[in-house]
This record gives structure tokens, sequence and C-alpha cells, in this order.
């Protein structure tokens, strides 16, 4: 078997981001990736086996491009001020490009939220860290079963839940974490 390029995979990932953007999501396939791409349809499938395949590369390198963003954007001073703005930025990012691409994922859930996992991870050692880093979080809360890694990943569940549901804020949710807190 040949060595796959990965300058080639990087065209491949770039014609079918063009293809999505100008056409829609629908346009994306193997045939008109490579009629973009100036590639045999075989050459494709070097690649990616499907379209999903290409679907979920493109939405794993959306948010590996997007979380080193949201790590600058976010600057309020409390871990509760810098959970709502993690979440209004991400509500905007799914809002916009990325809630496109992961709803036309549907029929590879499984495969996807396998791939999306090490984003997830990150983003939760990012919530850890940054409440590790609040000094006014009480400190008497914690102890072997409330752990700071499981109120983080009671934050991701319910996070990922209110940012499905397309919830337009979260402040109920913001005064719980507050309360348990402060």
């Amino acid at each position: 078997m040949r060595k796959k390029d990965d300058t080639l995979r990087g065209t491949l990932l770039d014609s079918a981001r063009a293809l999505a953007d100008t056409e829609g999501i629908e346009a994306v396939n193997i045939r008109s990736l490579a009629k973009r791409a100036g590639v045999a349809t075989g050459t494709v499938y070097n690649y990616f086996s499907d379209k999903n395949e290409i679907l979920l590369a493109l939405t794993e390198e959306y948010w590996k491009k997007t979380l080193p963003e949201l790590e600058t954007a976010v600057t309020g001073g409390s871990f509760c001020e810098q959970l709502g703005e993690i979440f209004h930025f991400l509500r905007e990012h799914i809002l916009r490009s990325a809630g496109r691409l992961m709803n036309s994922l549907s029929s590879a859930e499984t495969a996807g939220q396998a791939r999306m996992l090490s984003m997830q991870t990150a983003l939760e050692a990012s919530l850890l860290r940054r409440l590790e880093q609040d000094e006014d979080v009480r400190e008497d809360i914690w102890d072997d079963t409330f752990t700071r890694e499981a109120f983080v990943r009671f934050i991701m569940i319910n996070l990922m839940t209110l940012l499905r549901a397309q919830s337009p804020d979260i402040v109920f949710f913001l005064t719980i974490v507050r309360r348990i807190l402060y």
C-alpha cells in the first residue's frame, strides 16, 4: 500500500471545506471532492472511506483550531464568569459552521463521539485548570467523592446538554455552580 501524503490530505480537506462553504454540506461527496481537488476518485478513497469520514475530519479539524481560540477569548475573573464566556463562545461557533458540520454527522454519531473525545478532554482539562485558579472557590466542599475532577465532568455534561438543546443562556446553571463553589 502506498504511503499517504499529509499534504494531499490537507488539500482534500481544504477542497471539502470549500465545497461545504460554497455549495453546502450535502454537496460534499467523494466524486465532487475528487473533481474539486483535481484528483482521481480512487485517490480520495485512499484518504477517506466515505462522506461521513470527510465530515468527521472537517469537524475534528475545526475544533482543533477553535479550542486554542477559546483559551485566549475567555478572560473572565472568576470560574463562573469564565464558564459563561465559554458557553457563549461555543454556542456562537456551533451556531455558525460547526453546528452544520456536527448535525450532518447523525449517521456517524458513534464514530464522531469517539473522534471528538480528545477535544472534550482538552476542554475538560481547561475547565479544571480554570477552577483550580479561582482563589475564591471554597476549599471545604471537596472530598473523596466530591472531587474537582468529578465536578468538572458534571459541568461538561451539563454544558454539552445545554449546547445541544440550543439554550440561549445558562443563567440558571451558573447560579447552581456559583452556589456550590462560593
